[in-house]
């Protein structure tokens, strides 16, 4: 048995993430800012799969709250073997000259800083026991650049340097880093992006099979299954249909 911390749980990737270990005889810390929707997955998981599951409801973007969550988690819980670094979002679909800075500060705030402020809280529990596997979700938006993706493209490189920076300076301390970074993905996210419009937002998948939240889940699962020697450390993920971040095969509808 081993314990996950996920950040983002009360949906998509993260919550997929978190009944992939469950279901392995895990123990969990799951994080989300929506309370009610984060105590539903607390029971949930507890009653799917009889392990331990303890949910901490705070924003990423908040230094502070993520700090003293962390700090204040009972001592046998800070034993973290896994950390998910799942919570993100793109907001926004927008040519660089008409984009919202505020939208481009919720992108980096929660897919950068807030990745930042869980890695430096949970590292030094890892450091301590010279043991980890650190697993940052990224996108195929970290890999190249794509028309209307502009804060978002930057939220995610940004995320790819971290990844490789945190591989490089852990290396001493025998804390493992992987990076995956998924293509087209139905879950929640497109609505977001799309700040609520669902018609924009169902459009998106039209014409071919997306990935959906449970194949990531299999991956991420996948890699912390690898020998203590192994790292893999860095995936690309696609639906069959996208070969980048621009190029789909869509059937005619």
């Amino acid at each position: 048995m081993k314990t996950i911390f996920i950040t983002g749980c009360t949906s998509g990737f993260g919550k997929a993430i978190a009944e992939k270990f469950a279901g392995t005889g895990n123990r969990l810390i799951i994080t989300g800012r929506r309370q009610e929707r984060l105590a539903e997955v607390k029971v949930q998981l507890e009653t799917d799969y009889k392990v331990e599951v303890t949910a901490l409801c705070f924003d990423v973007r908040d230094r502070q709250a993520c700090l003293e969550a962390i700090d204040n988690l009972p001592s046998g819980w800070k034993n973290i073997d896994v950390l998910v670094n799942n919570a993100g979002l793109a907001v926004g679909r927008d040519t660089y000259d008409t984009a919202s800075l505020d939208d481009w500060d919720l992108m980096l705030d929660t897919n950068v800083k807030g990745l930042n402020y869980i890695s430096k809280a949970i590292i030094p529990f890892m450091i301590e026991r010279h043991s980890g596997h650190i697993i940052n979700i990224g996108s195929i938006a970290g890999k190249e650049v794509y028309q209307y993706g502009n804060g978002y493209c930057a939220s995610k490189f940004a995320v790819e340097a971290i990844t490789q920076a945190m591989r490089i300076d852990l290396l001493p301390h025998n804390i493992k880093v992987t990076g995956i970074h998924p293509g087209a993905a139905e879950t929640e996210f497109s609505l977001v992006r799309f700040k609520g419009d669902e018609e924009k937002a169902a459009a998106m998948y039209k014409g071919f099979t997306p990935l959906q939240a449970n194949d990531i889940a299999e991956v991420v699962y996948y890699v912390t299954t690898q020998p203590a020697h192994v790292c893999i450390n860095d995936l690309v993920i696609m639906p069959t249909a996208q070969a980048s971040g621009i190029y789909f095969h869509k059937k005619v509808q």
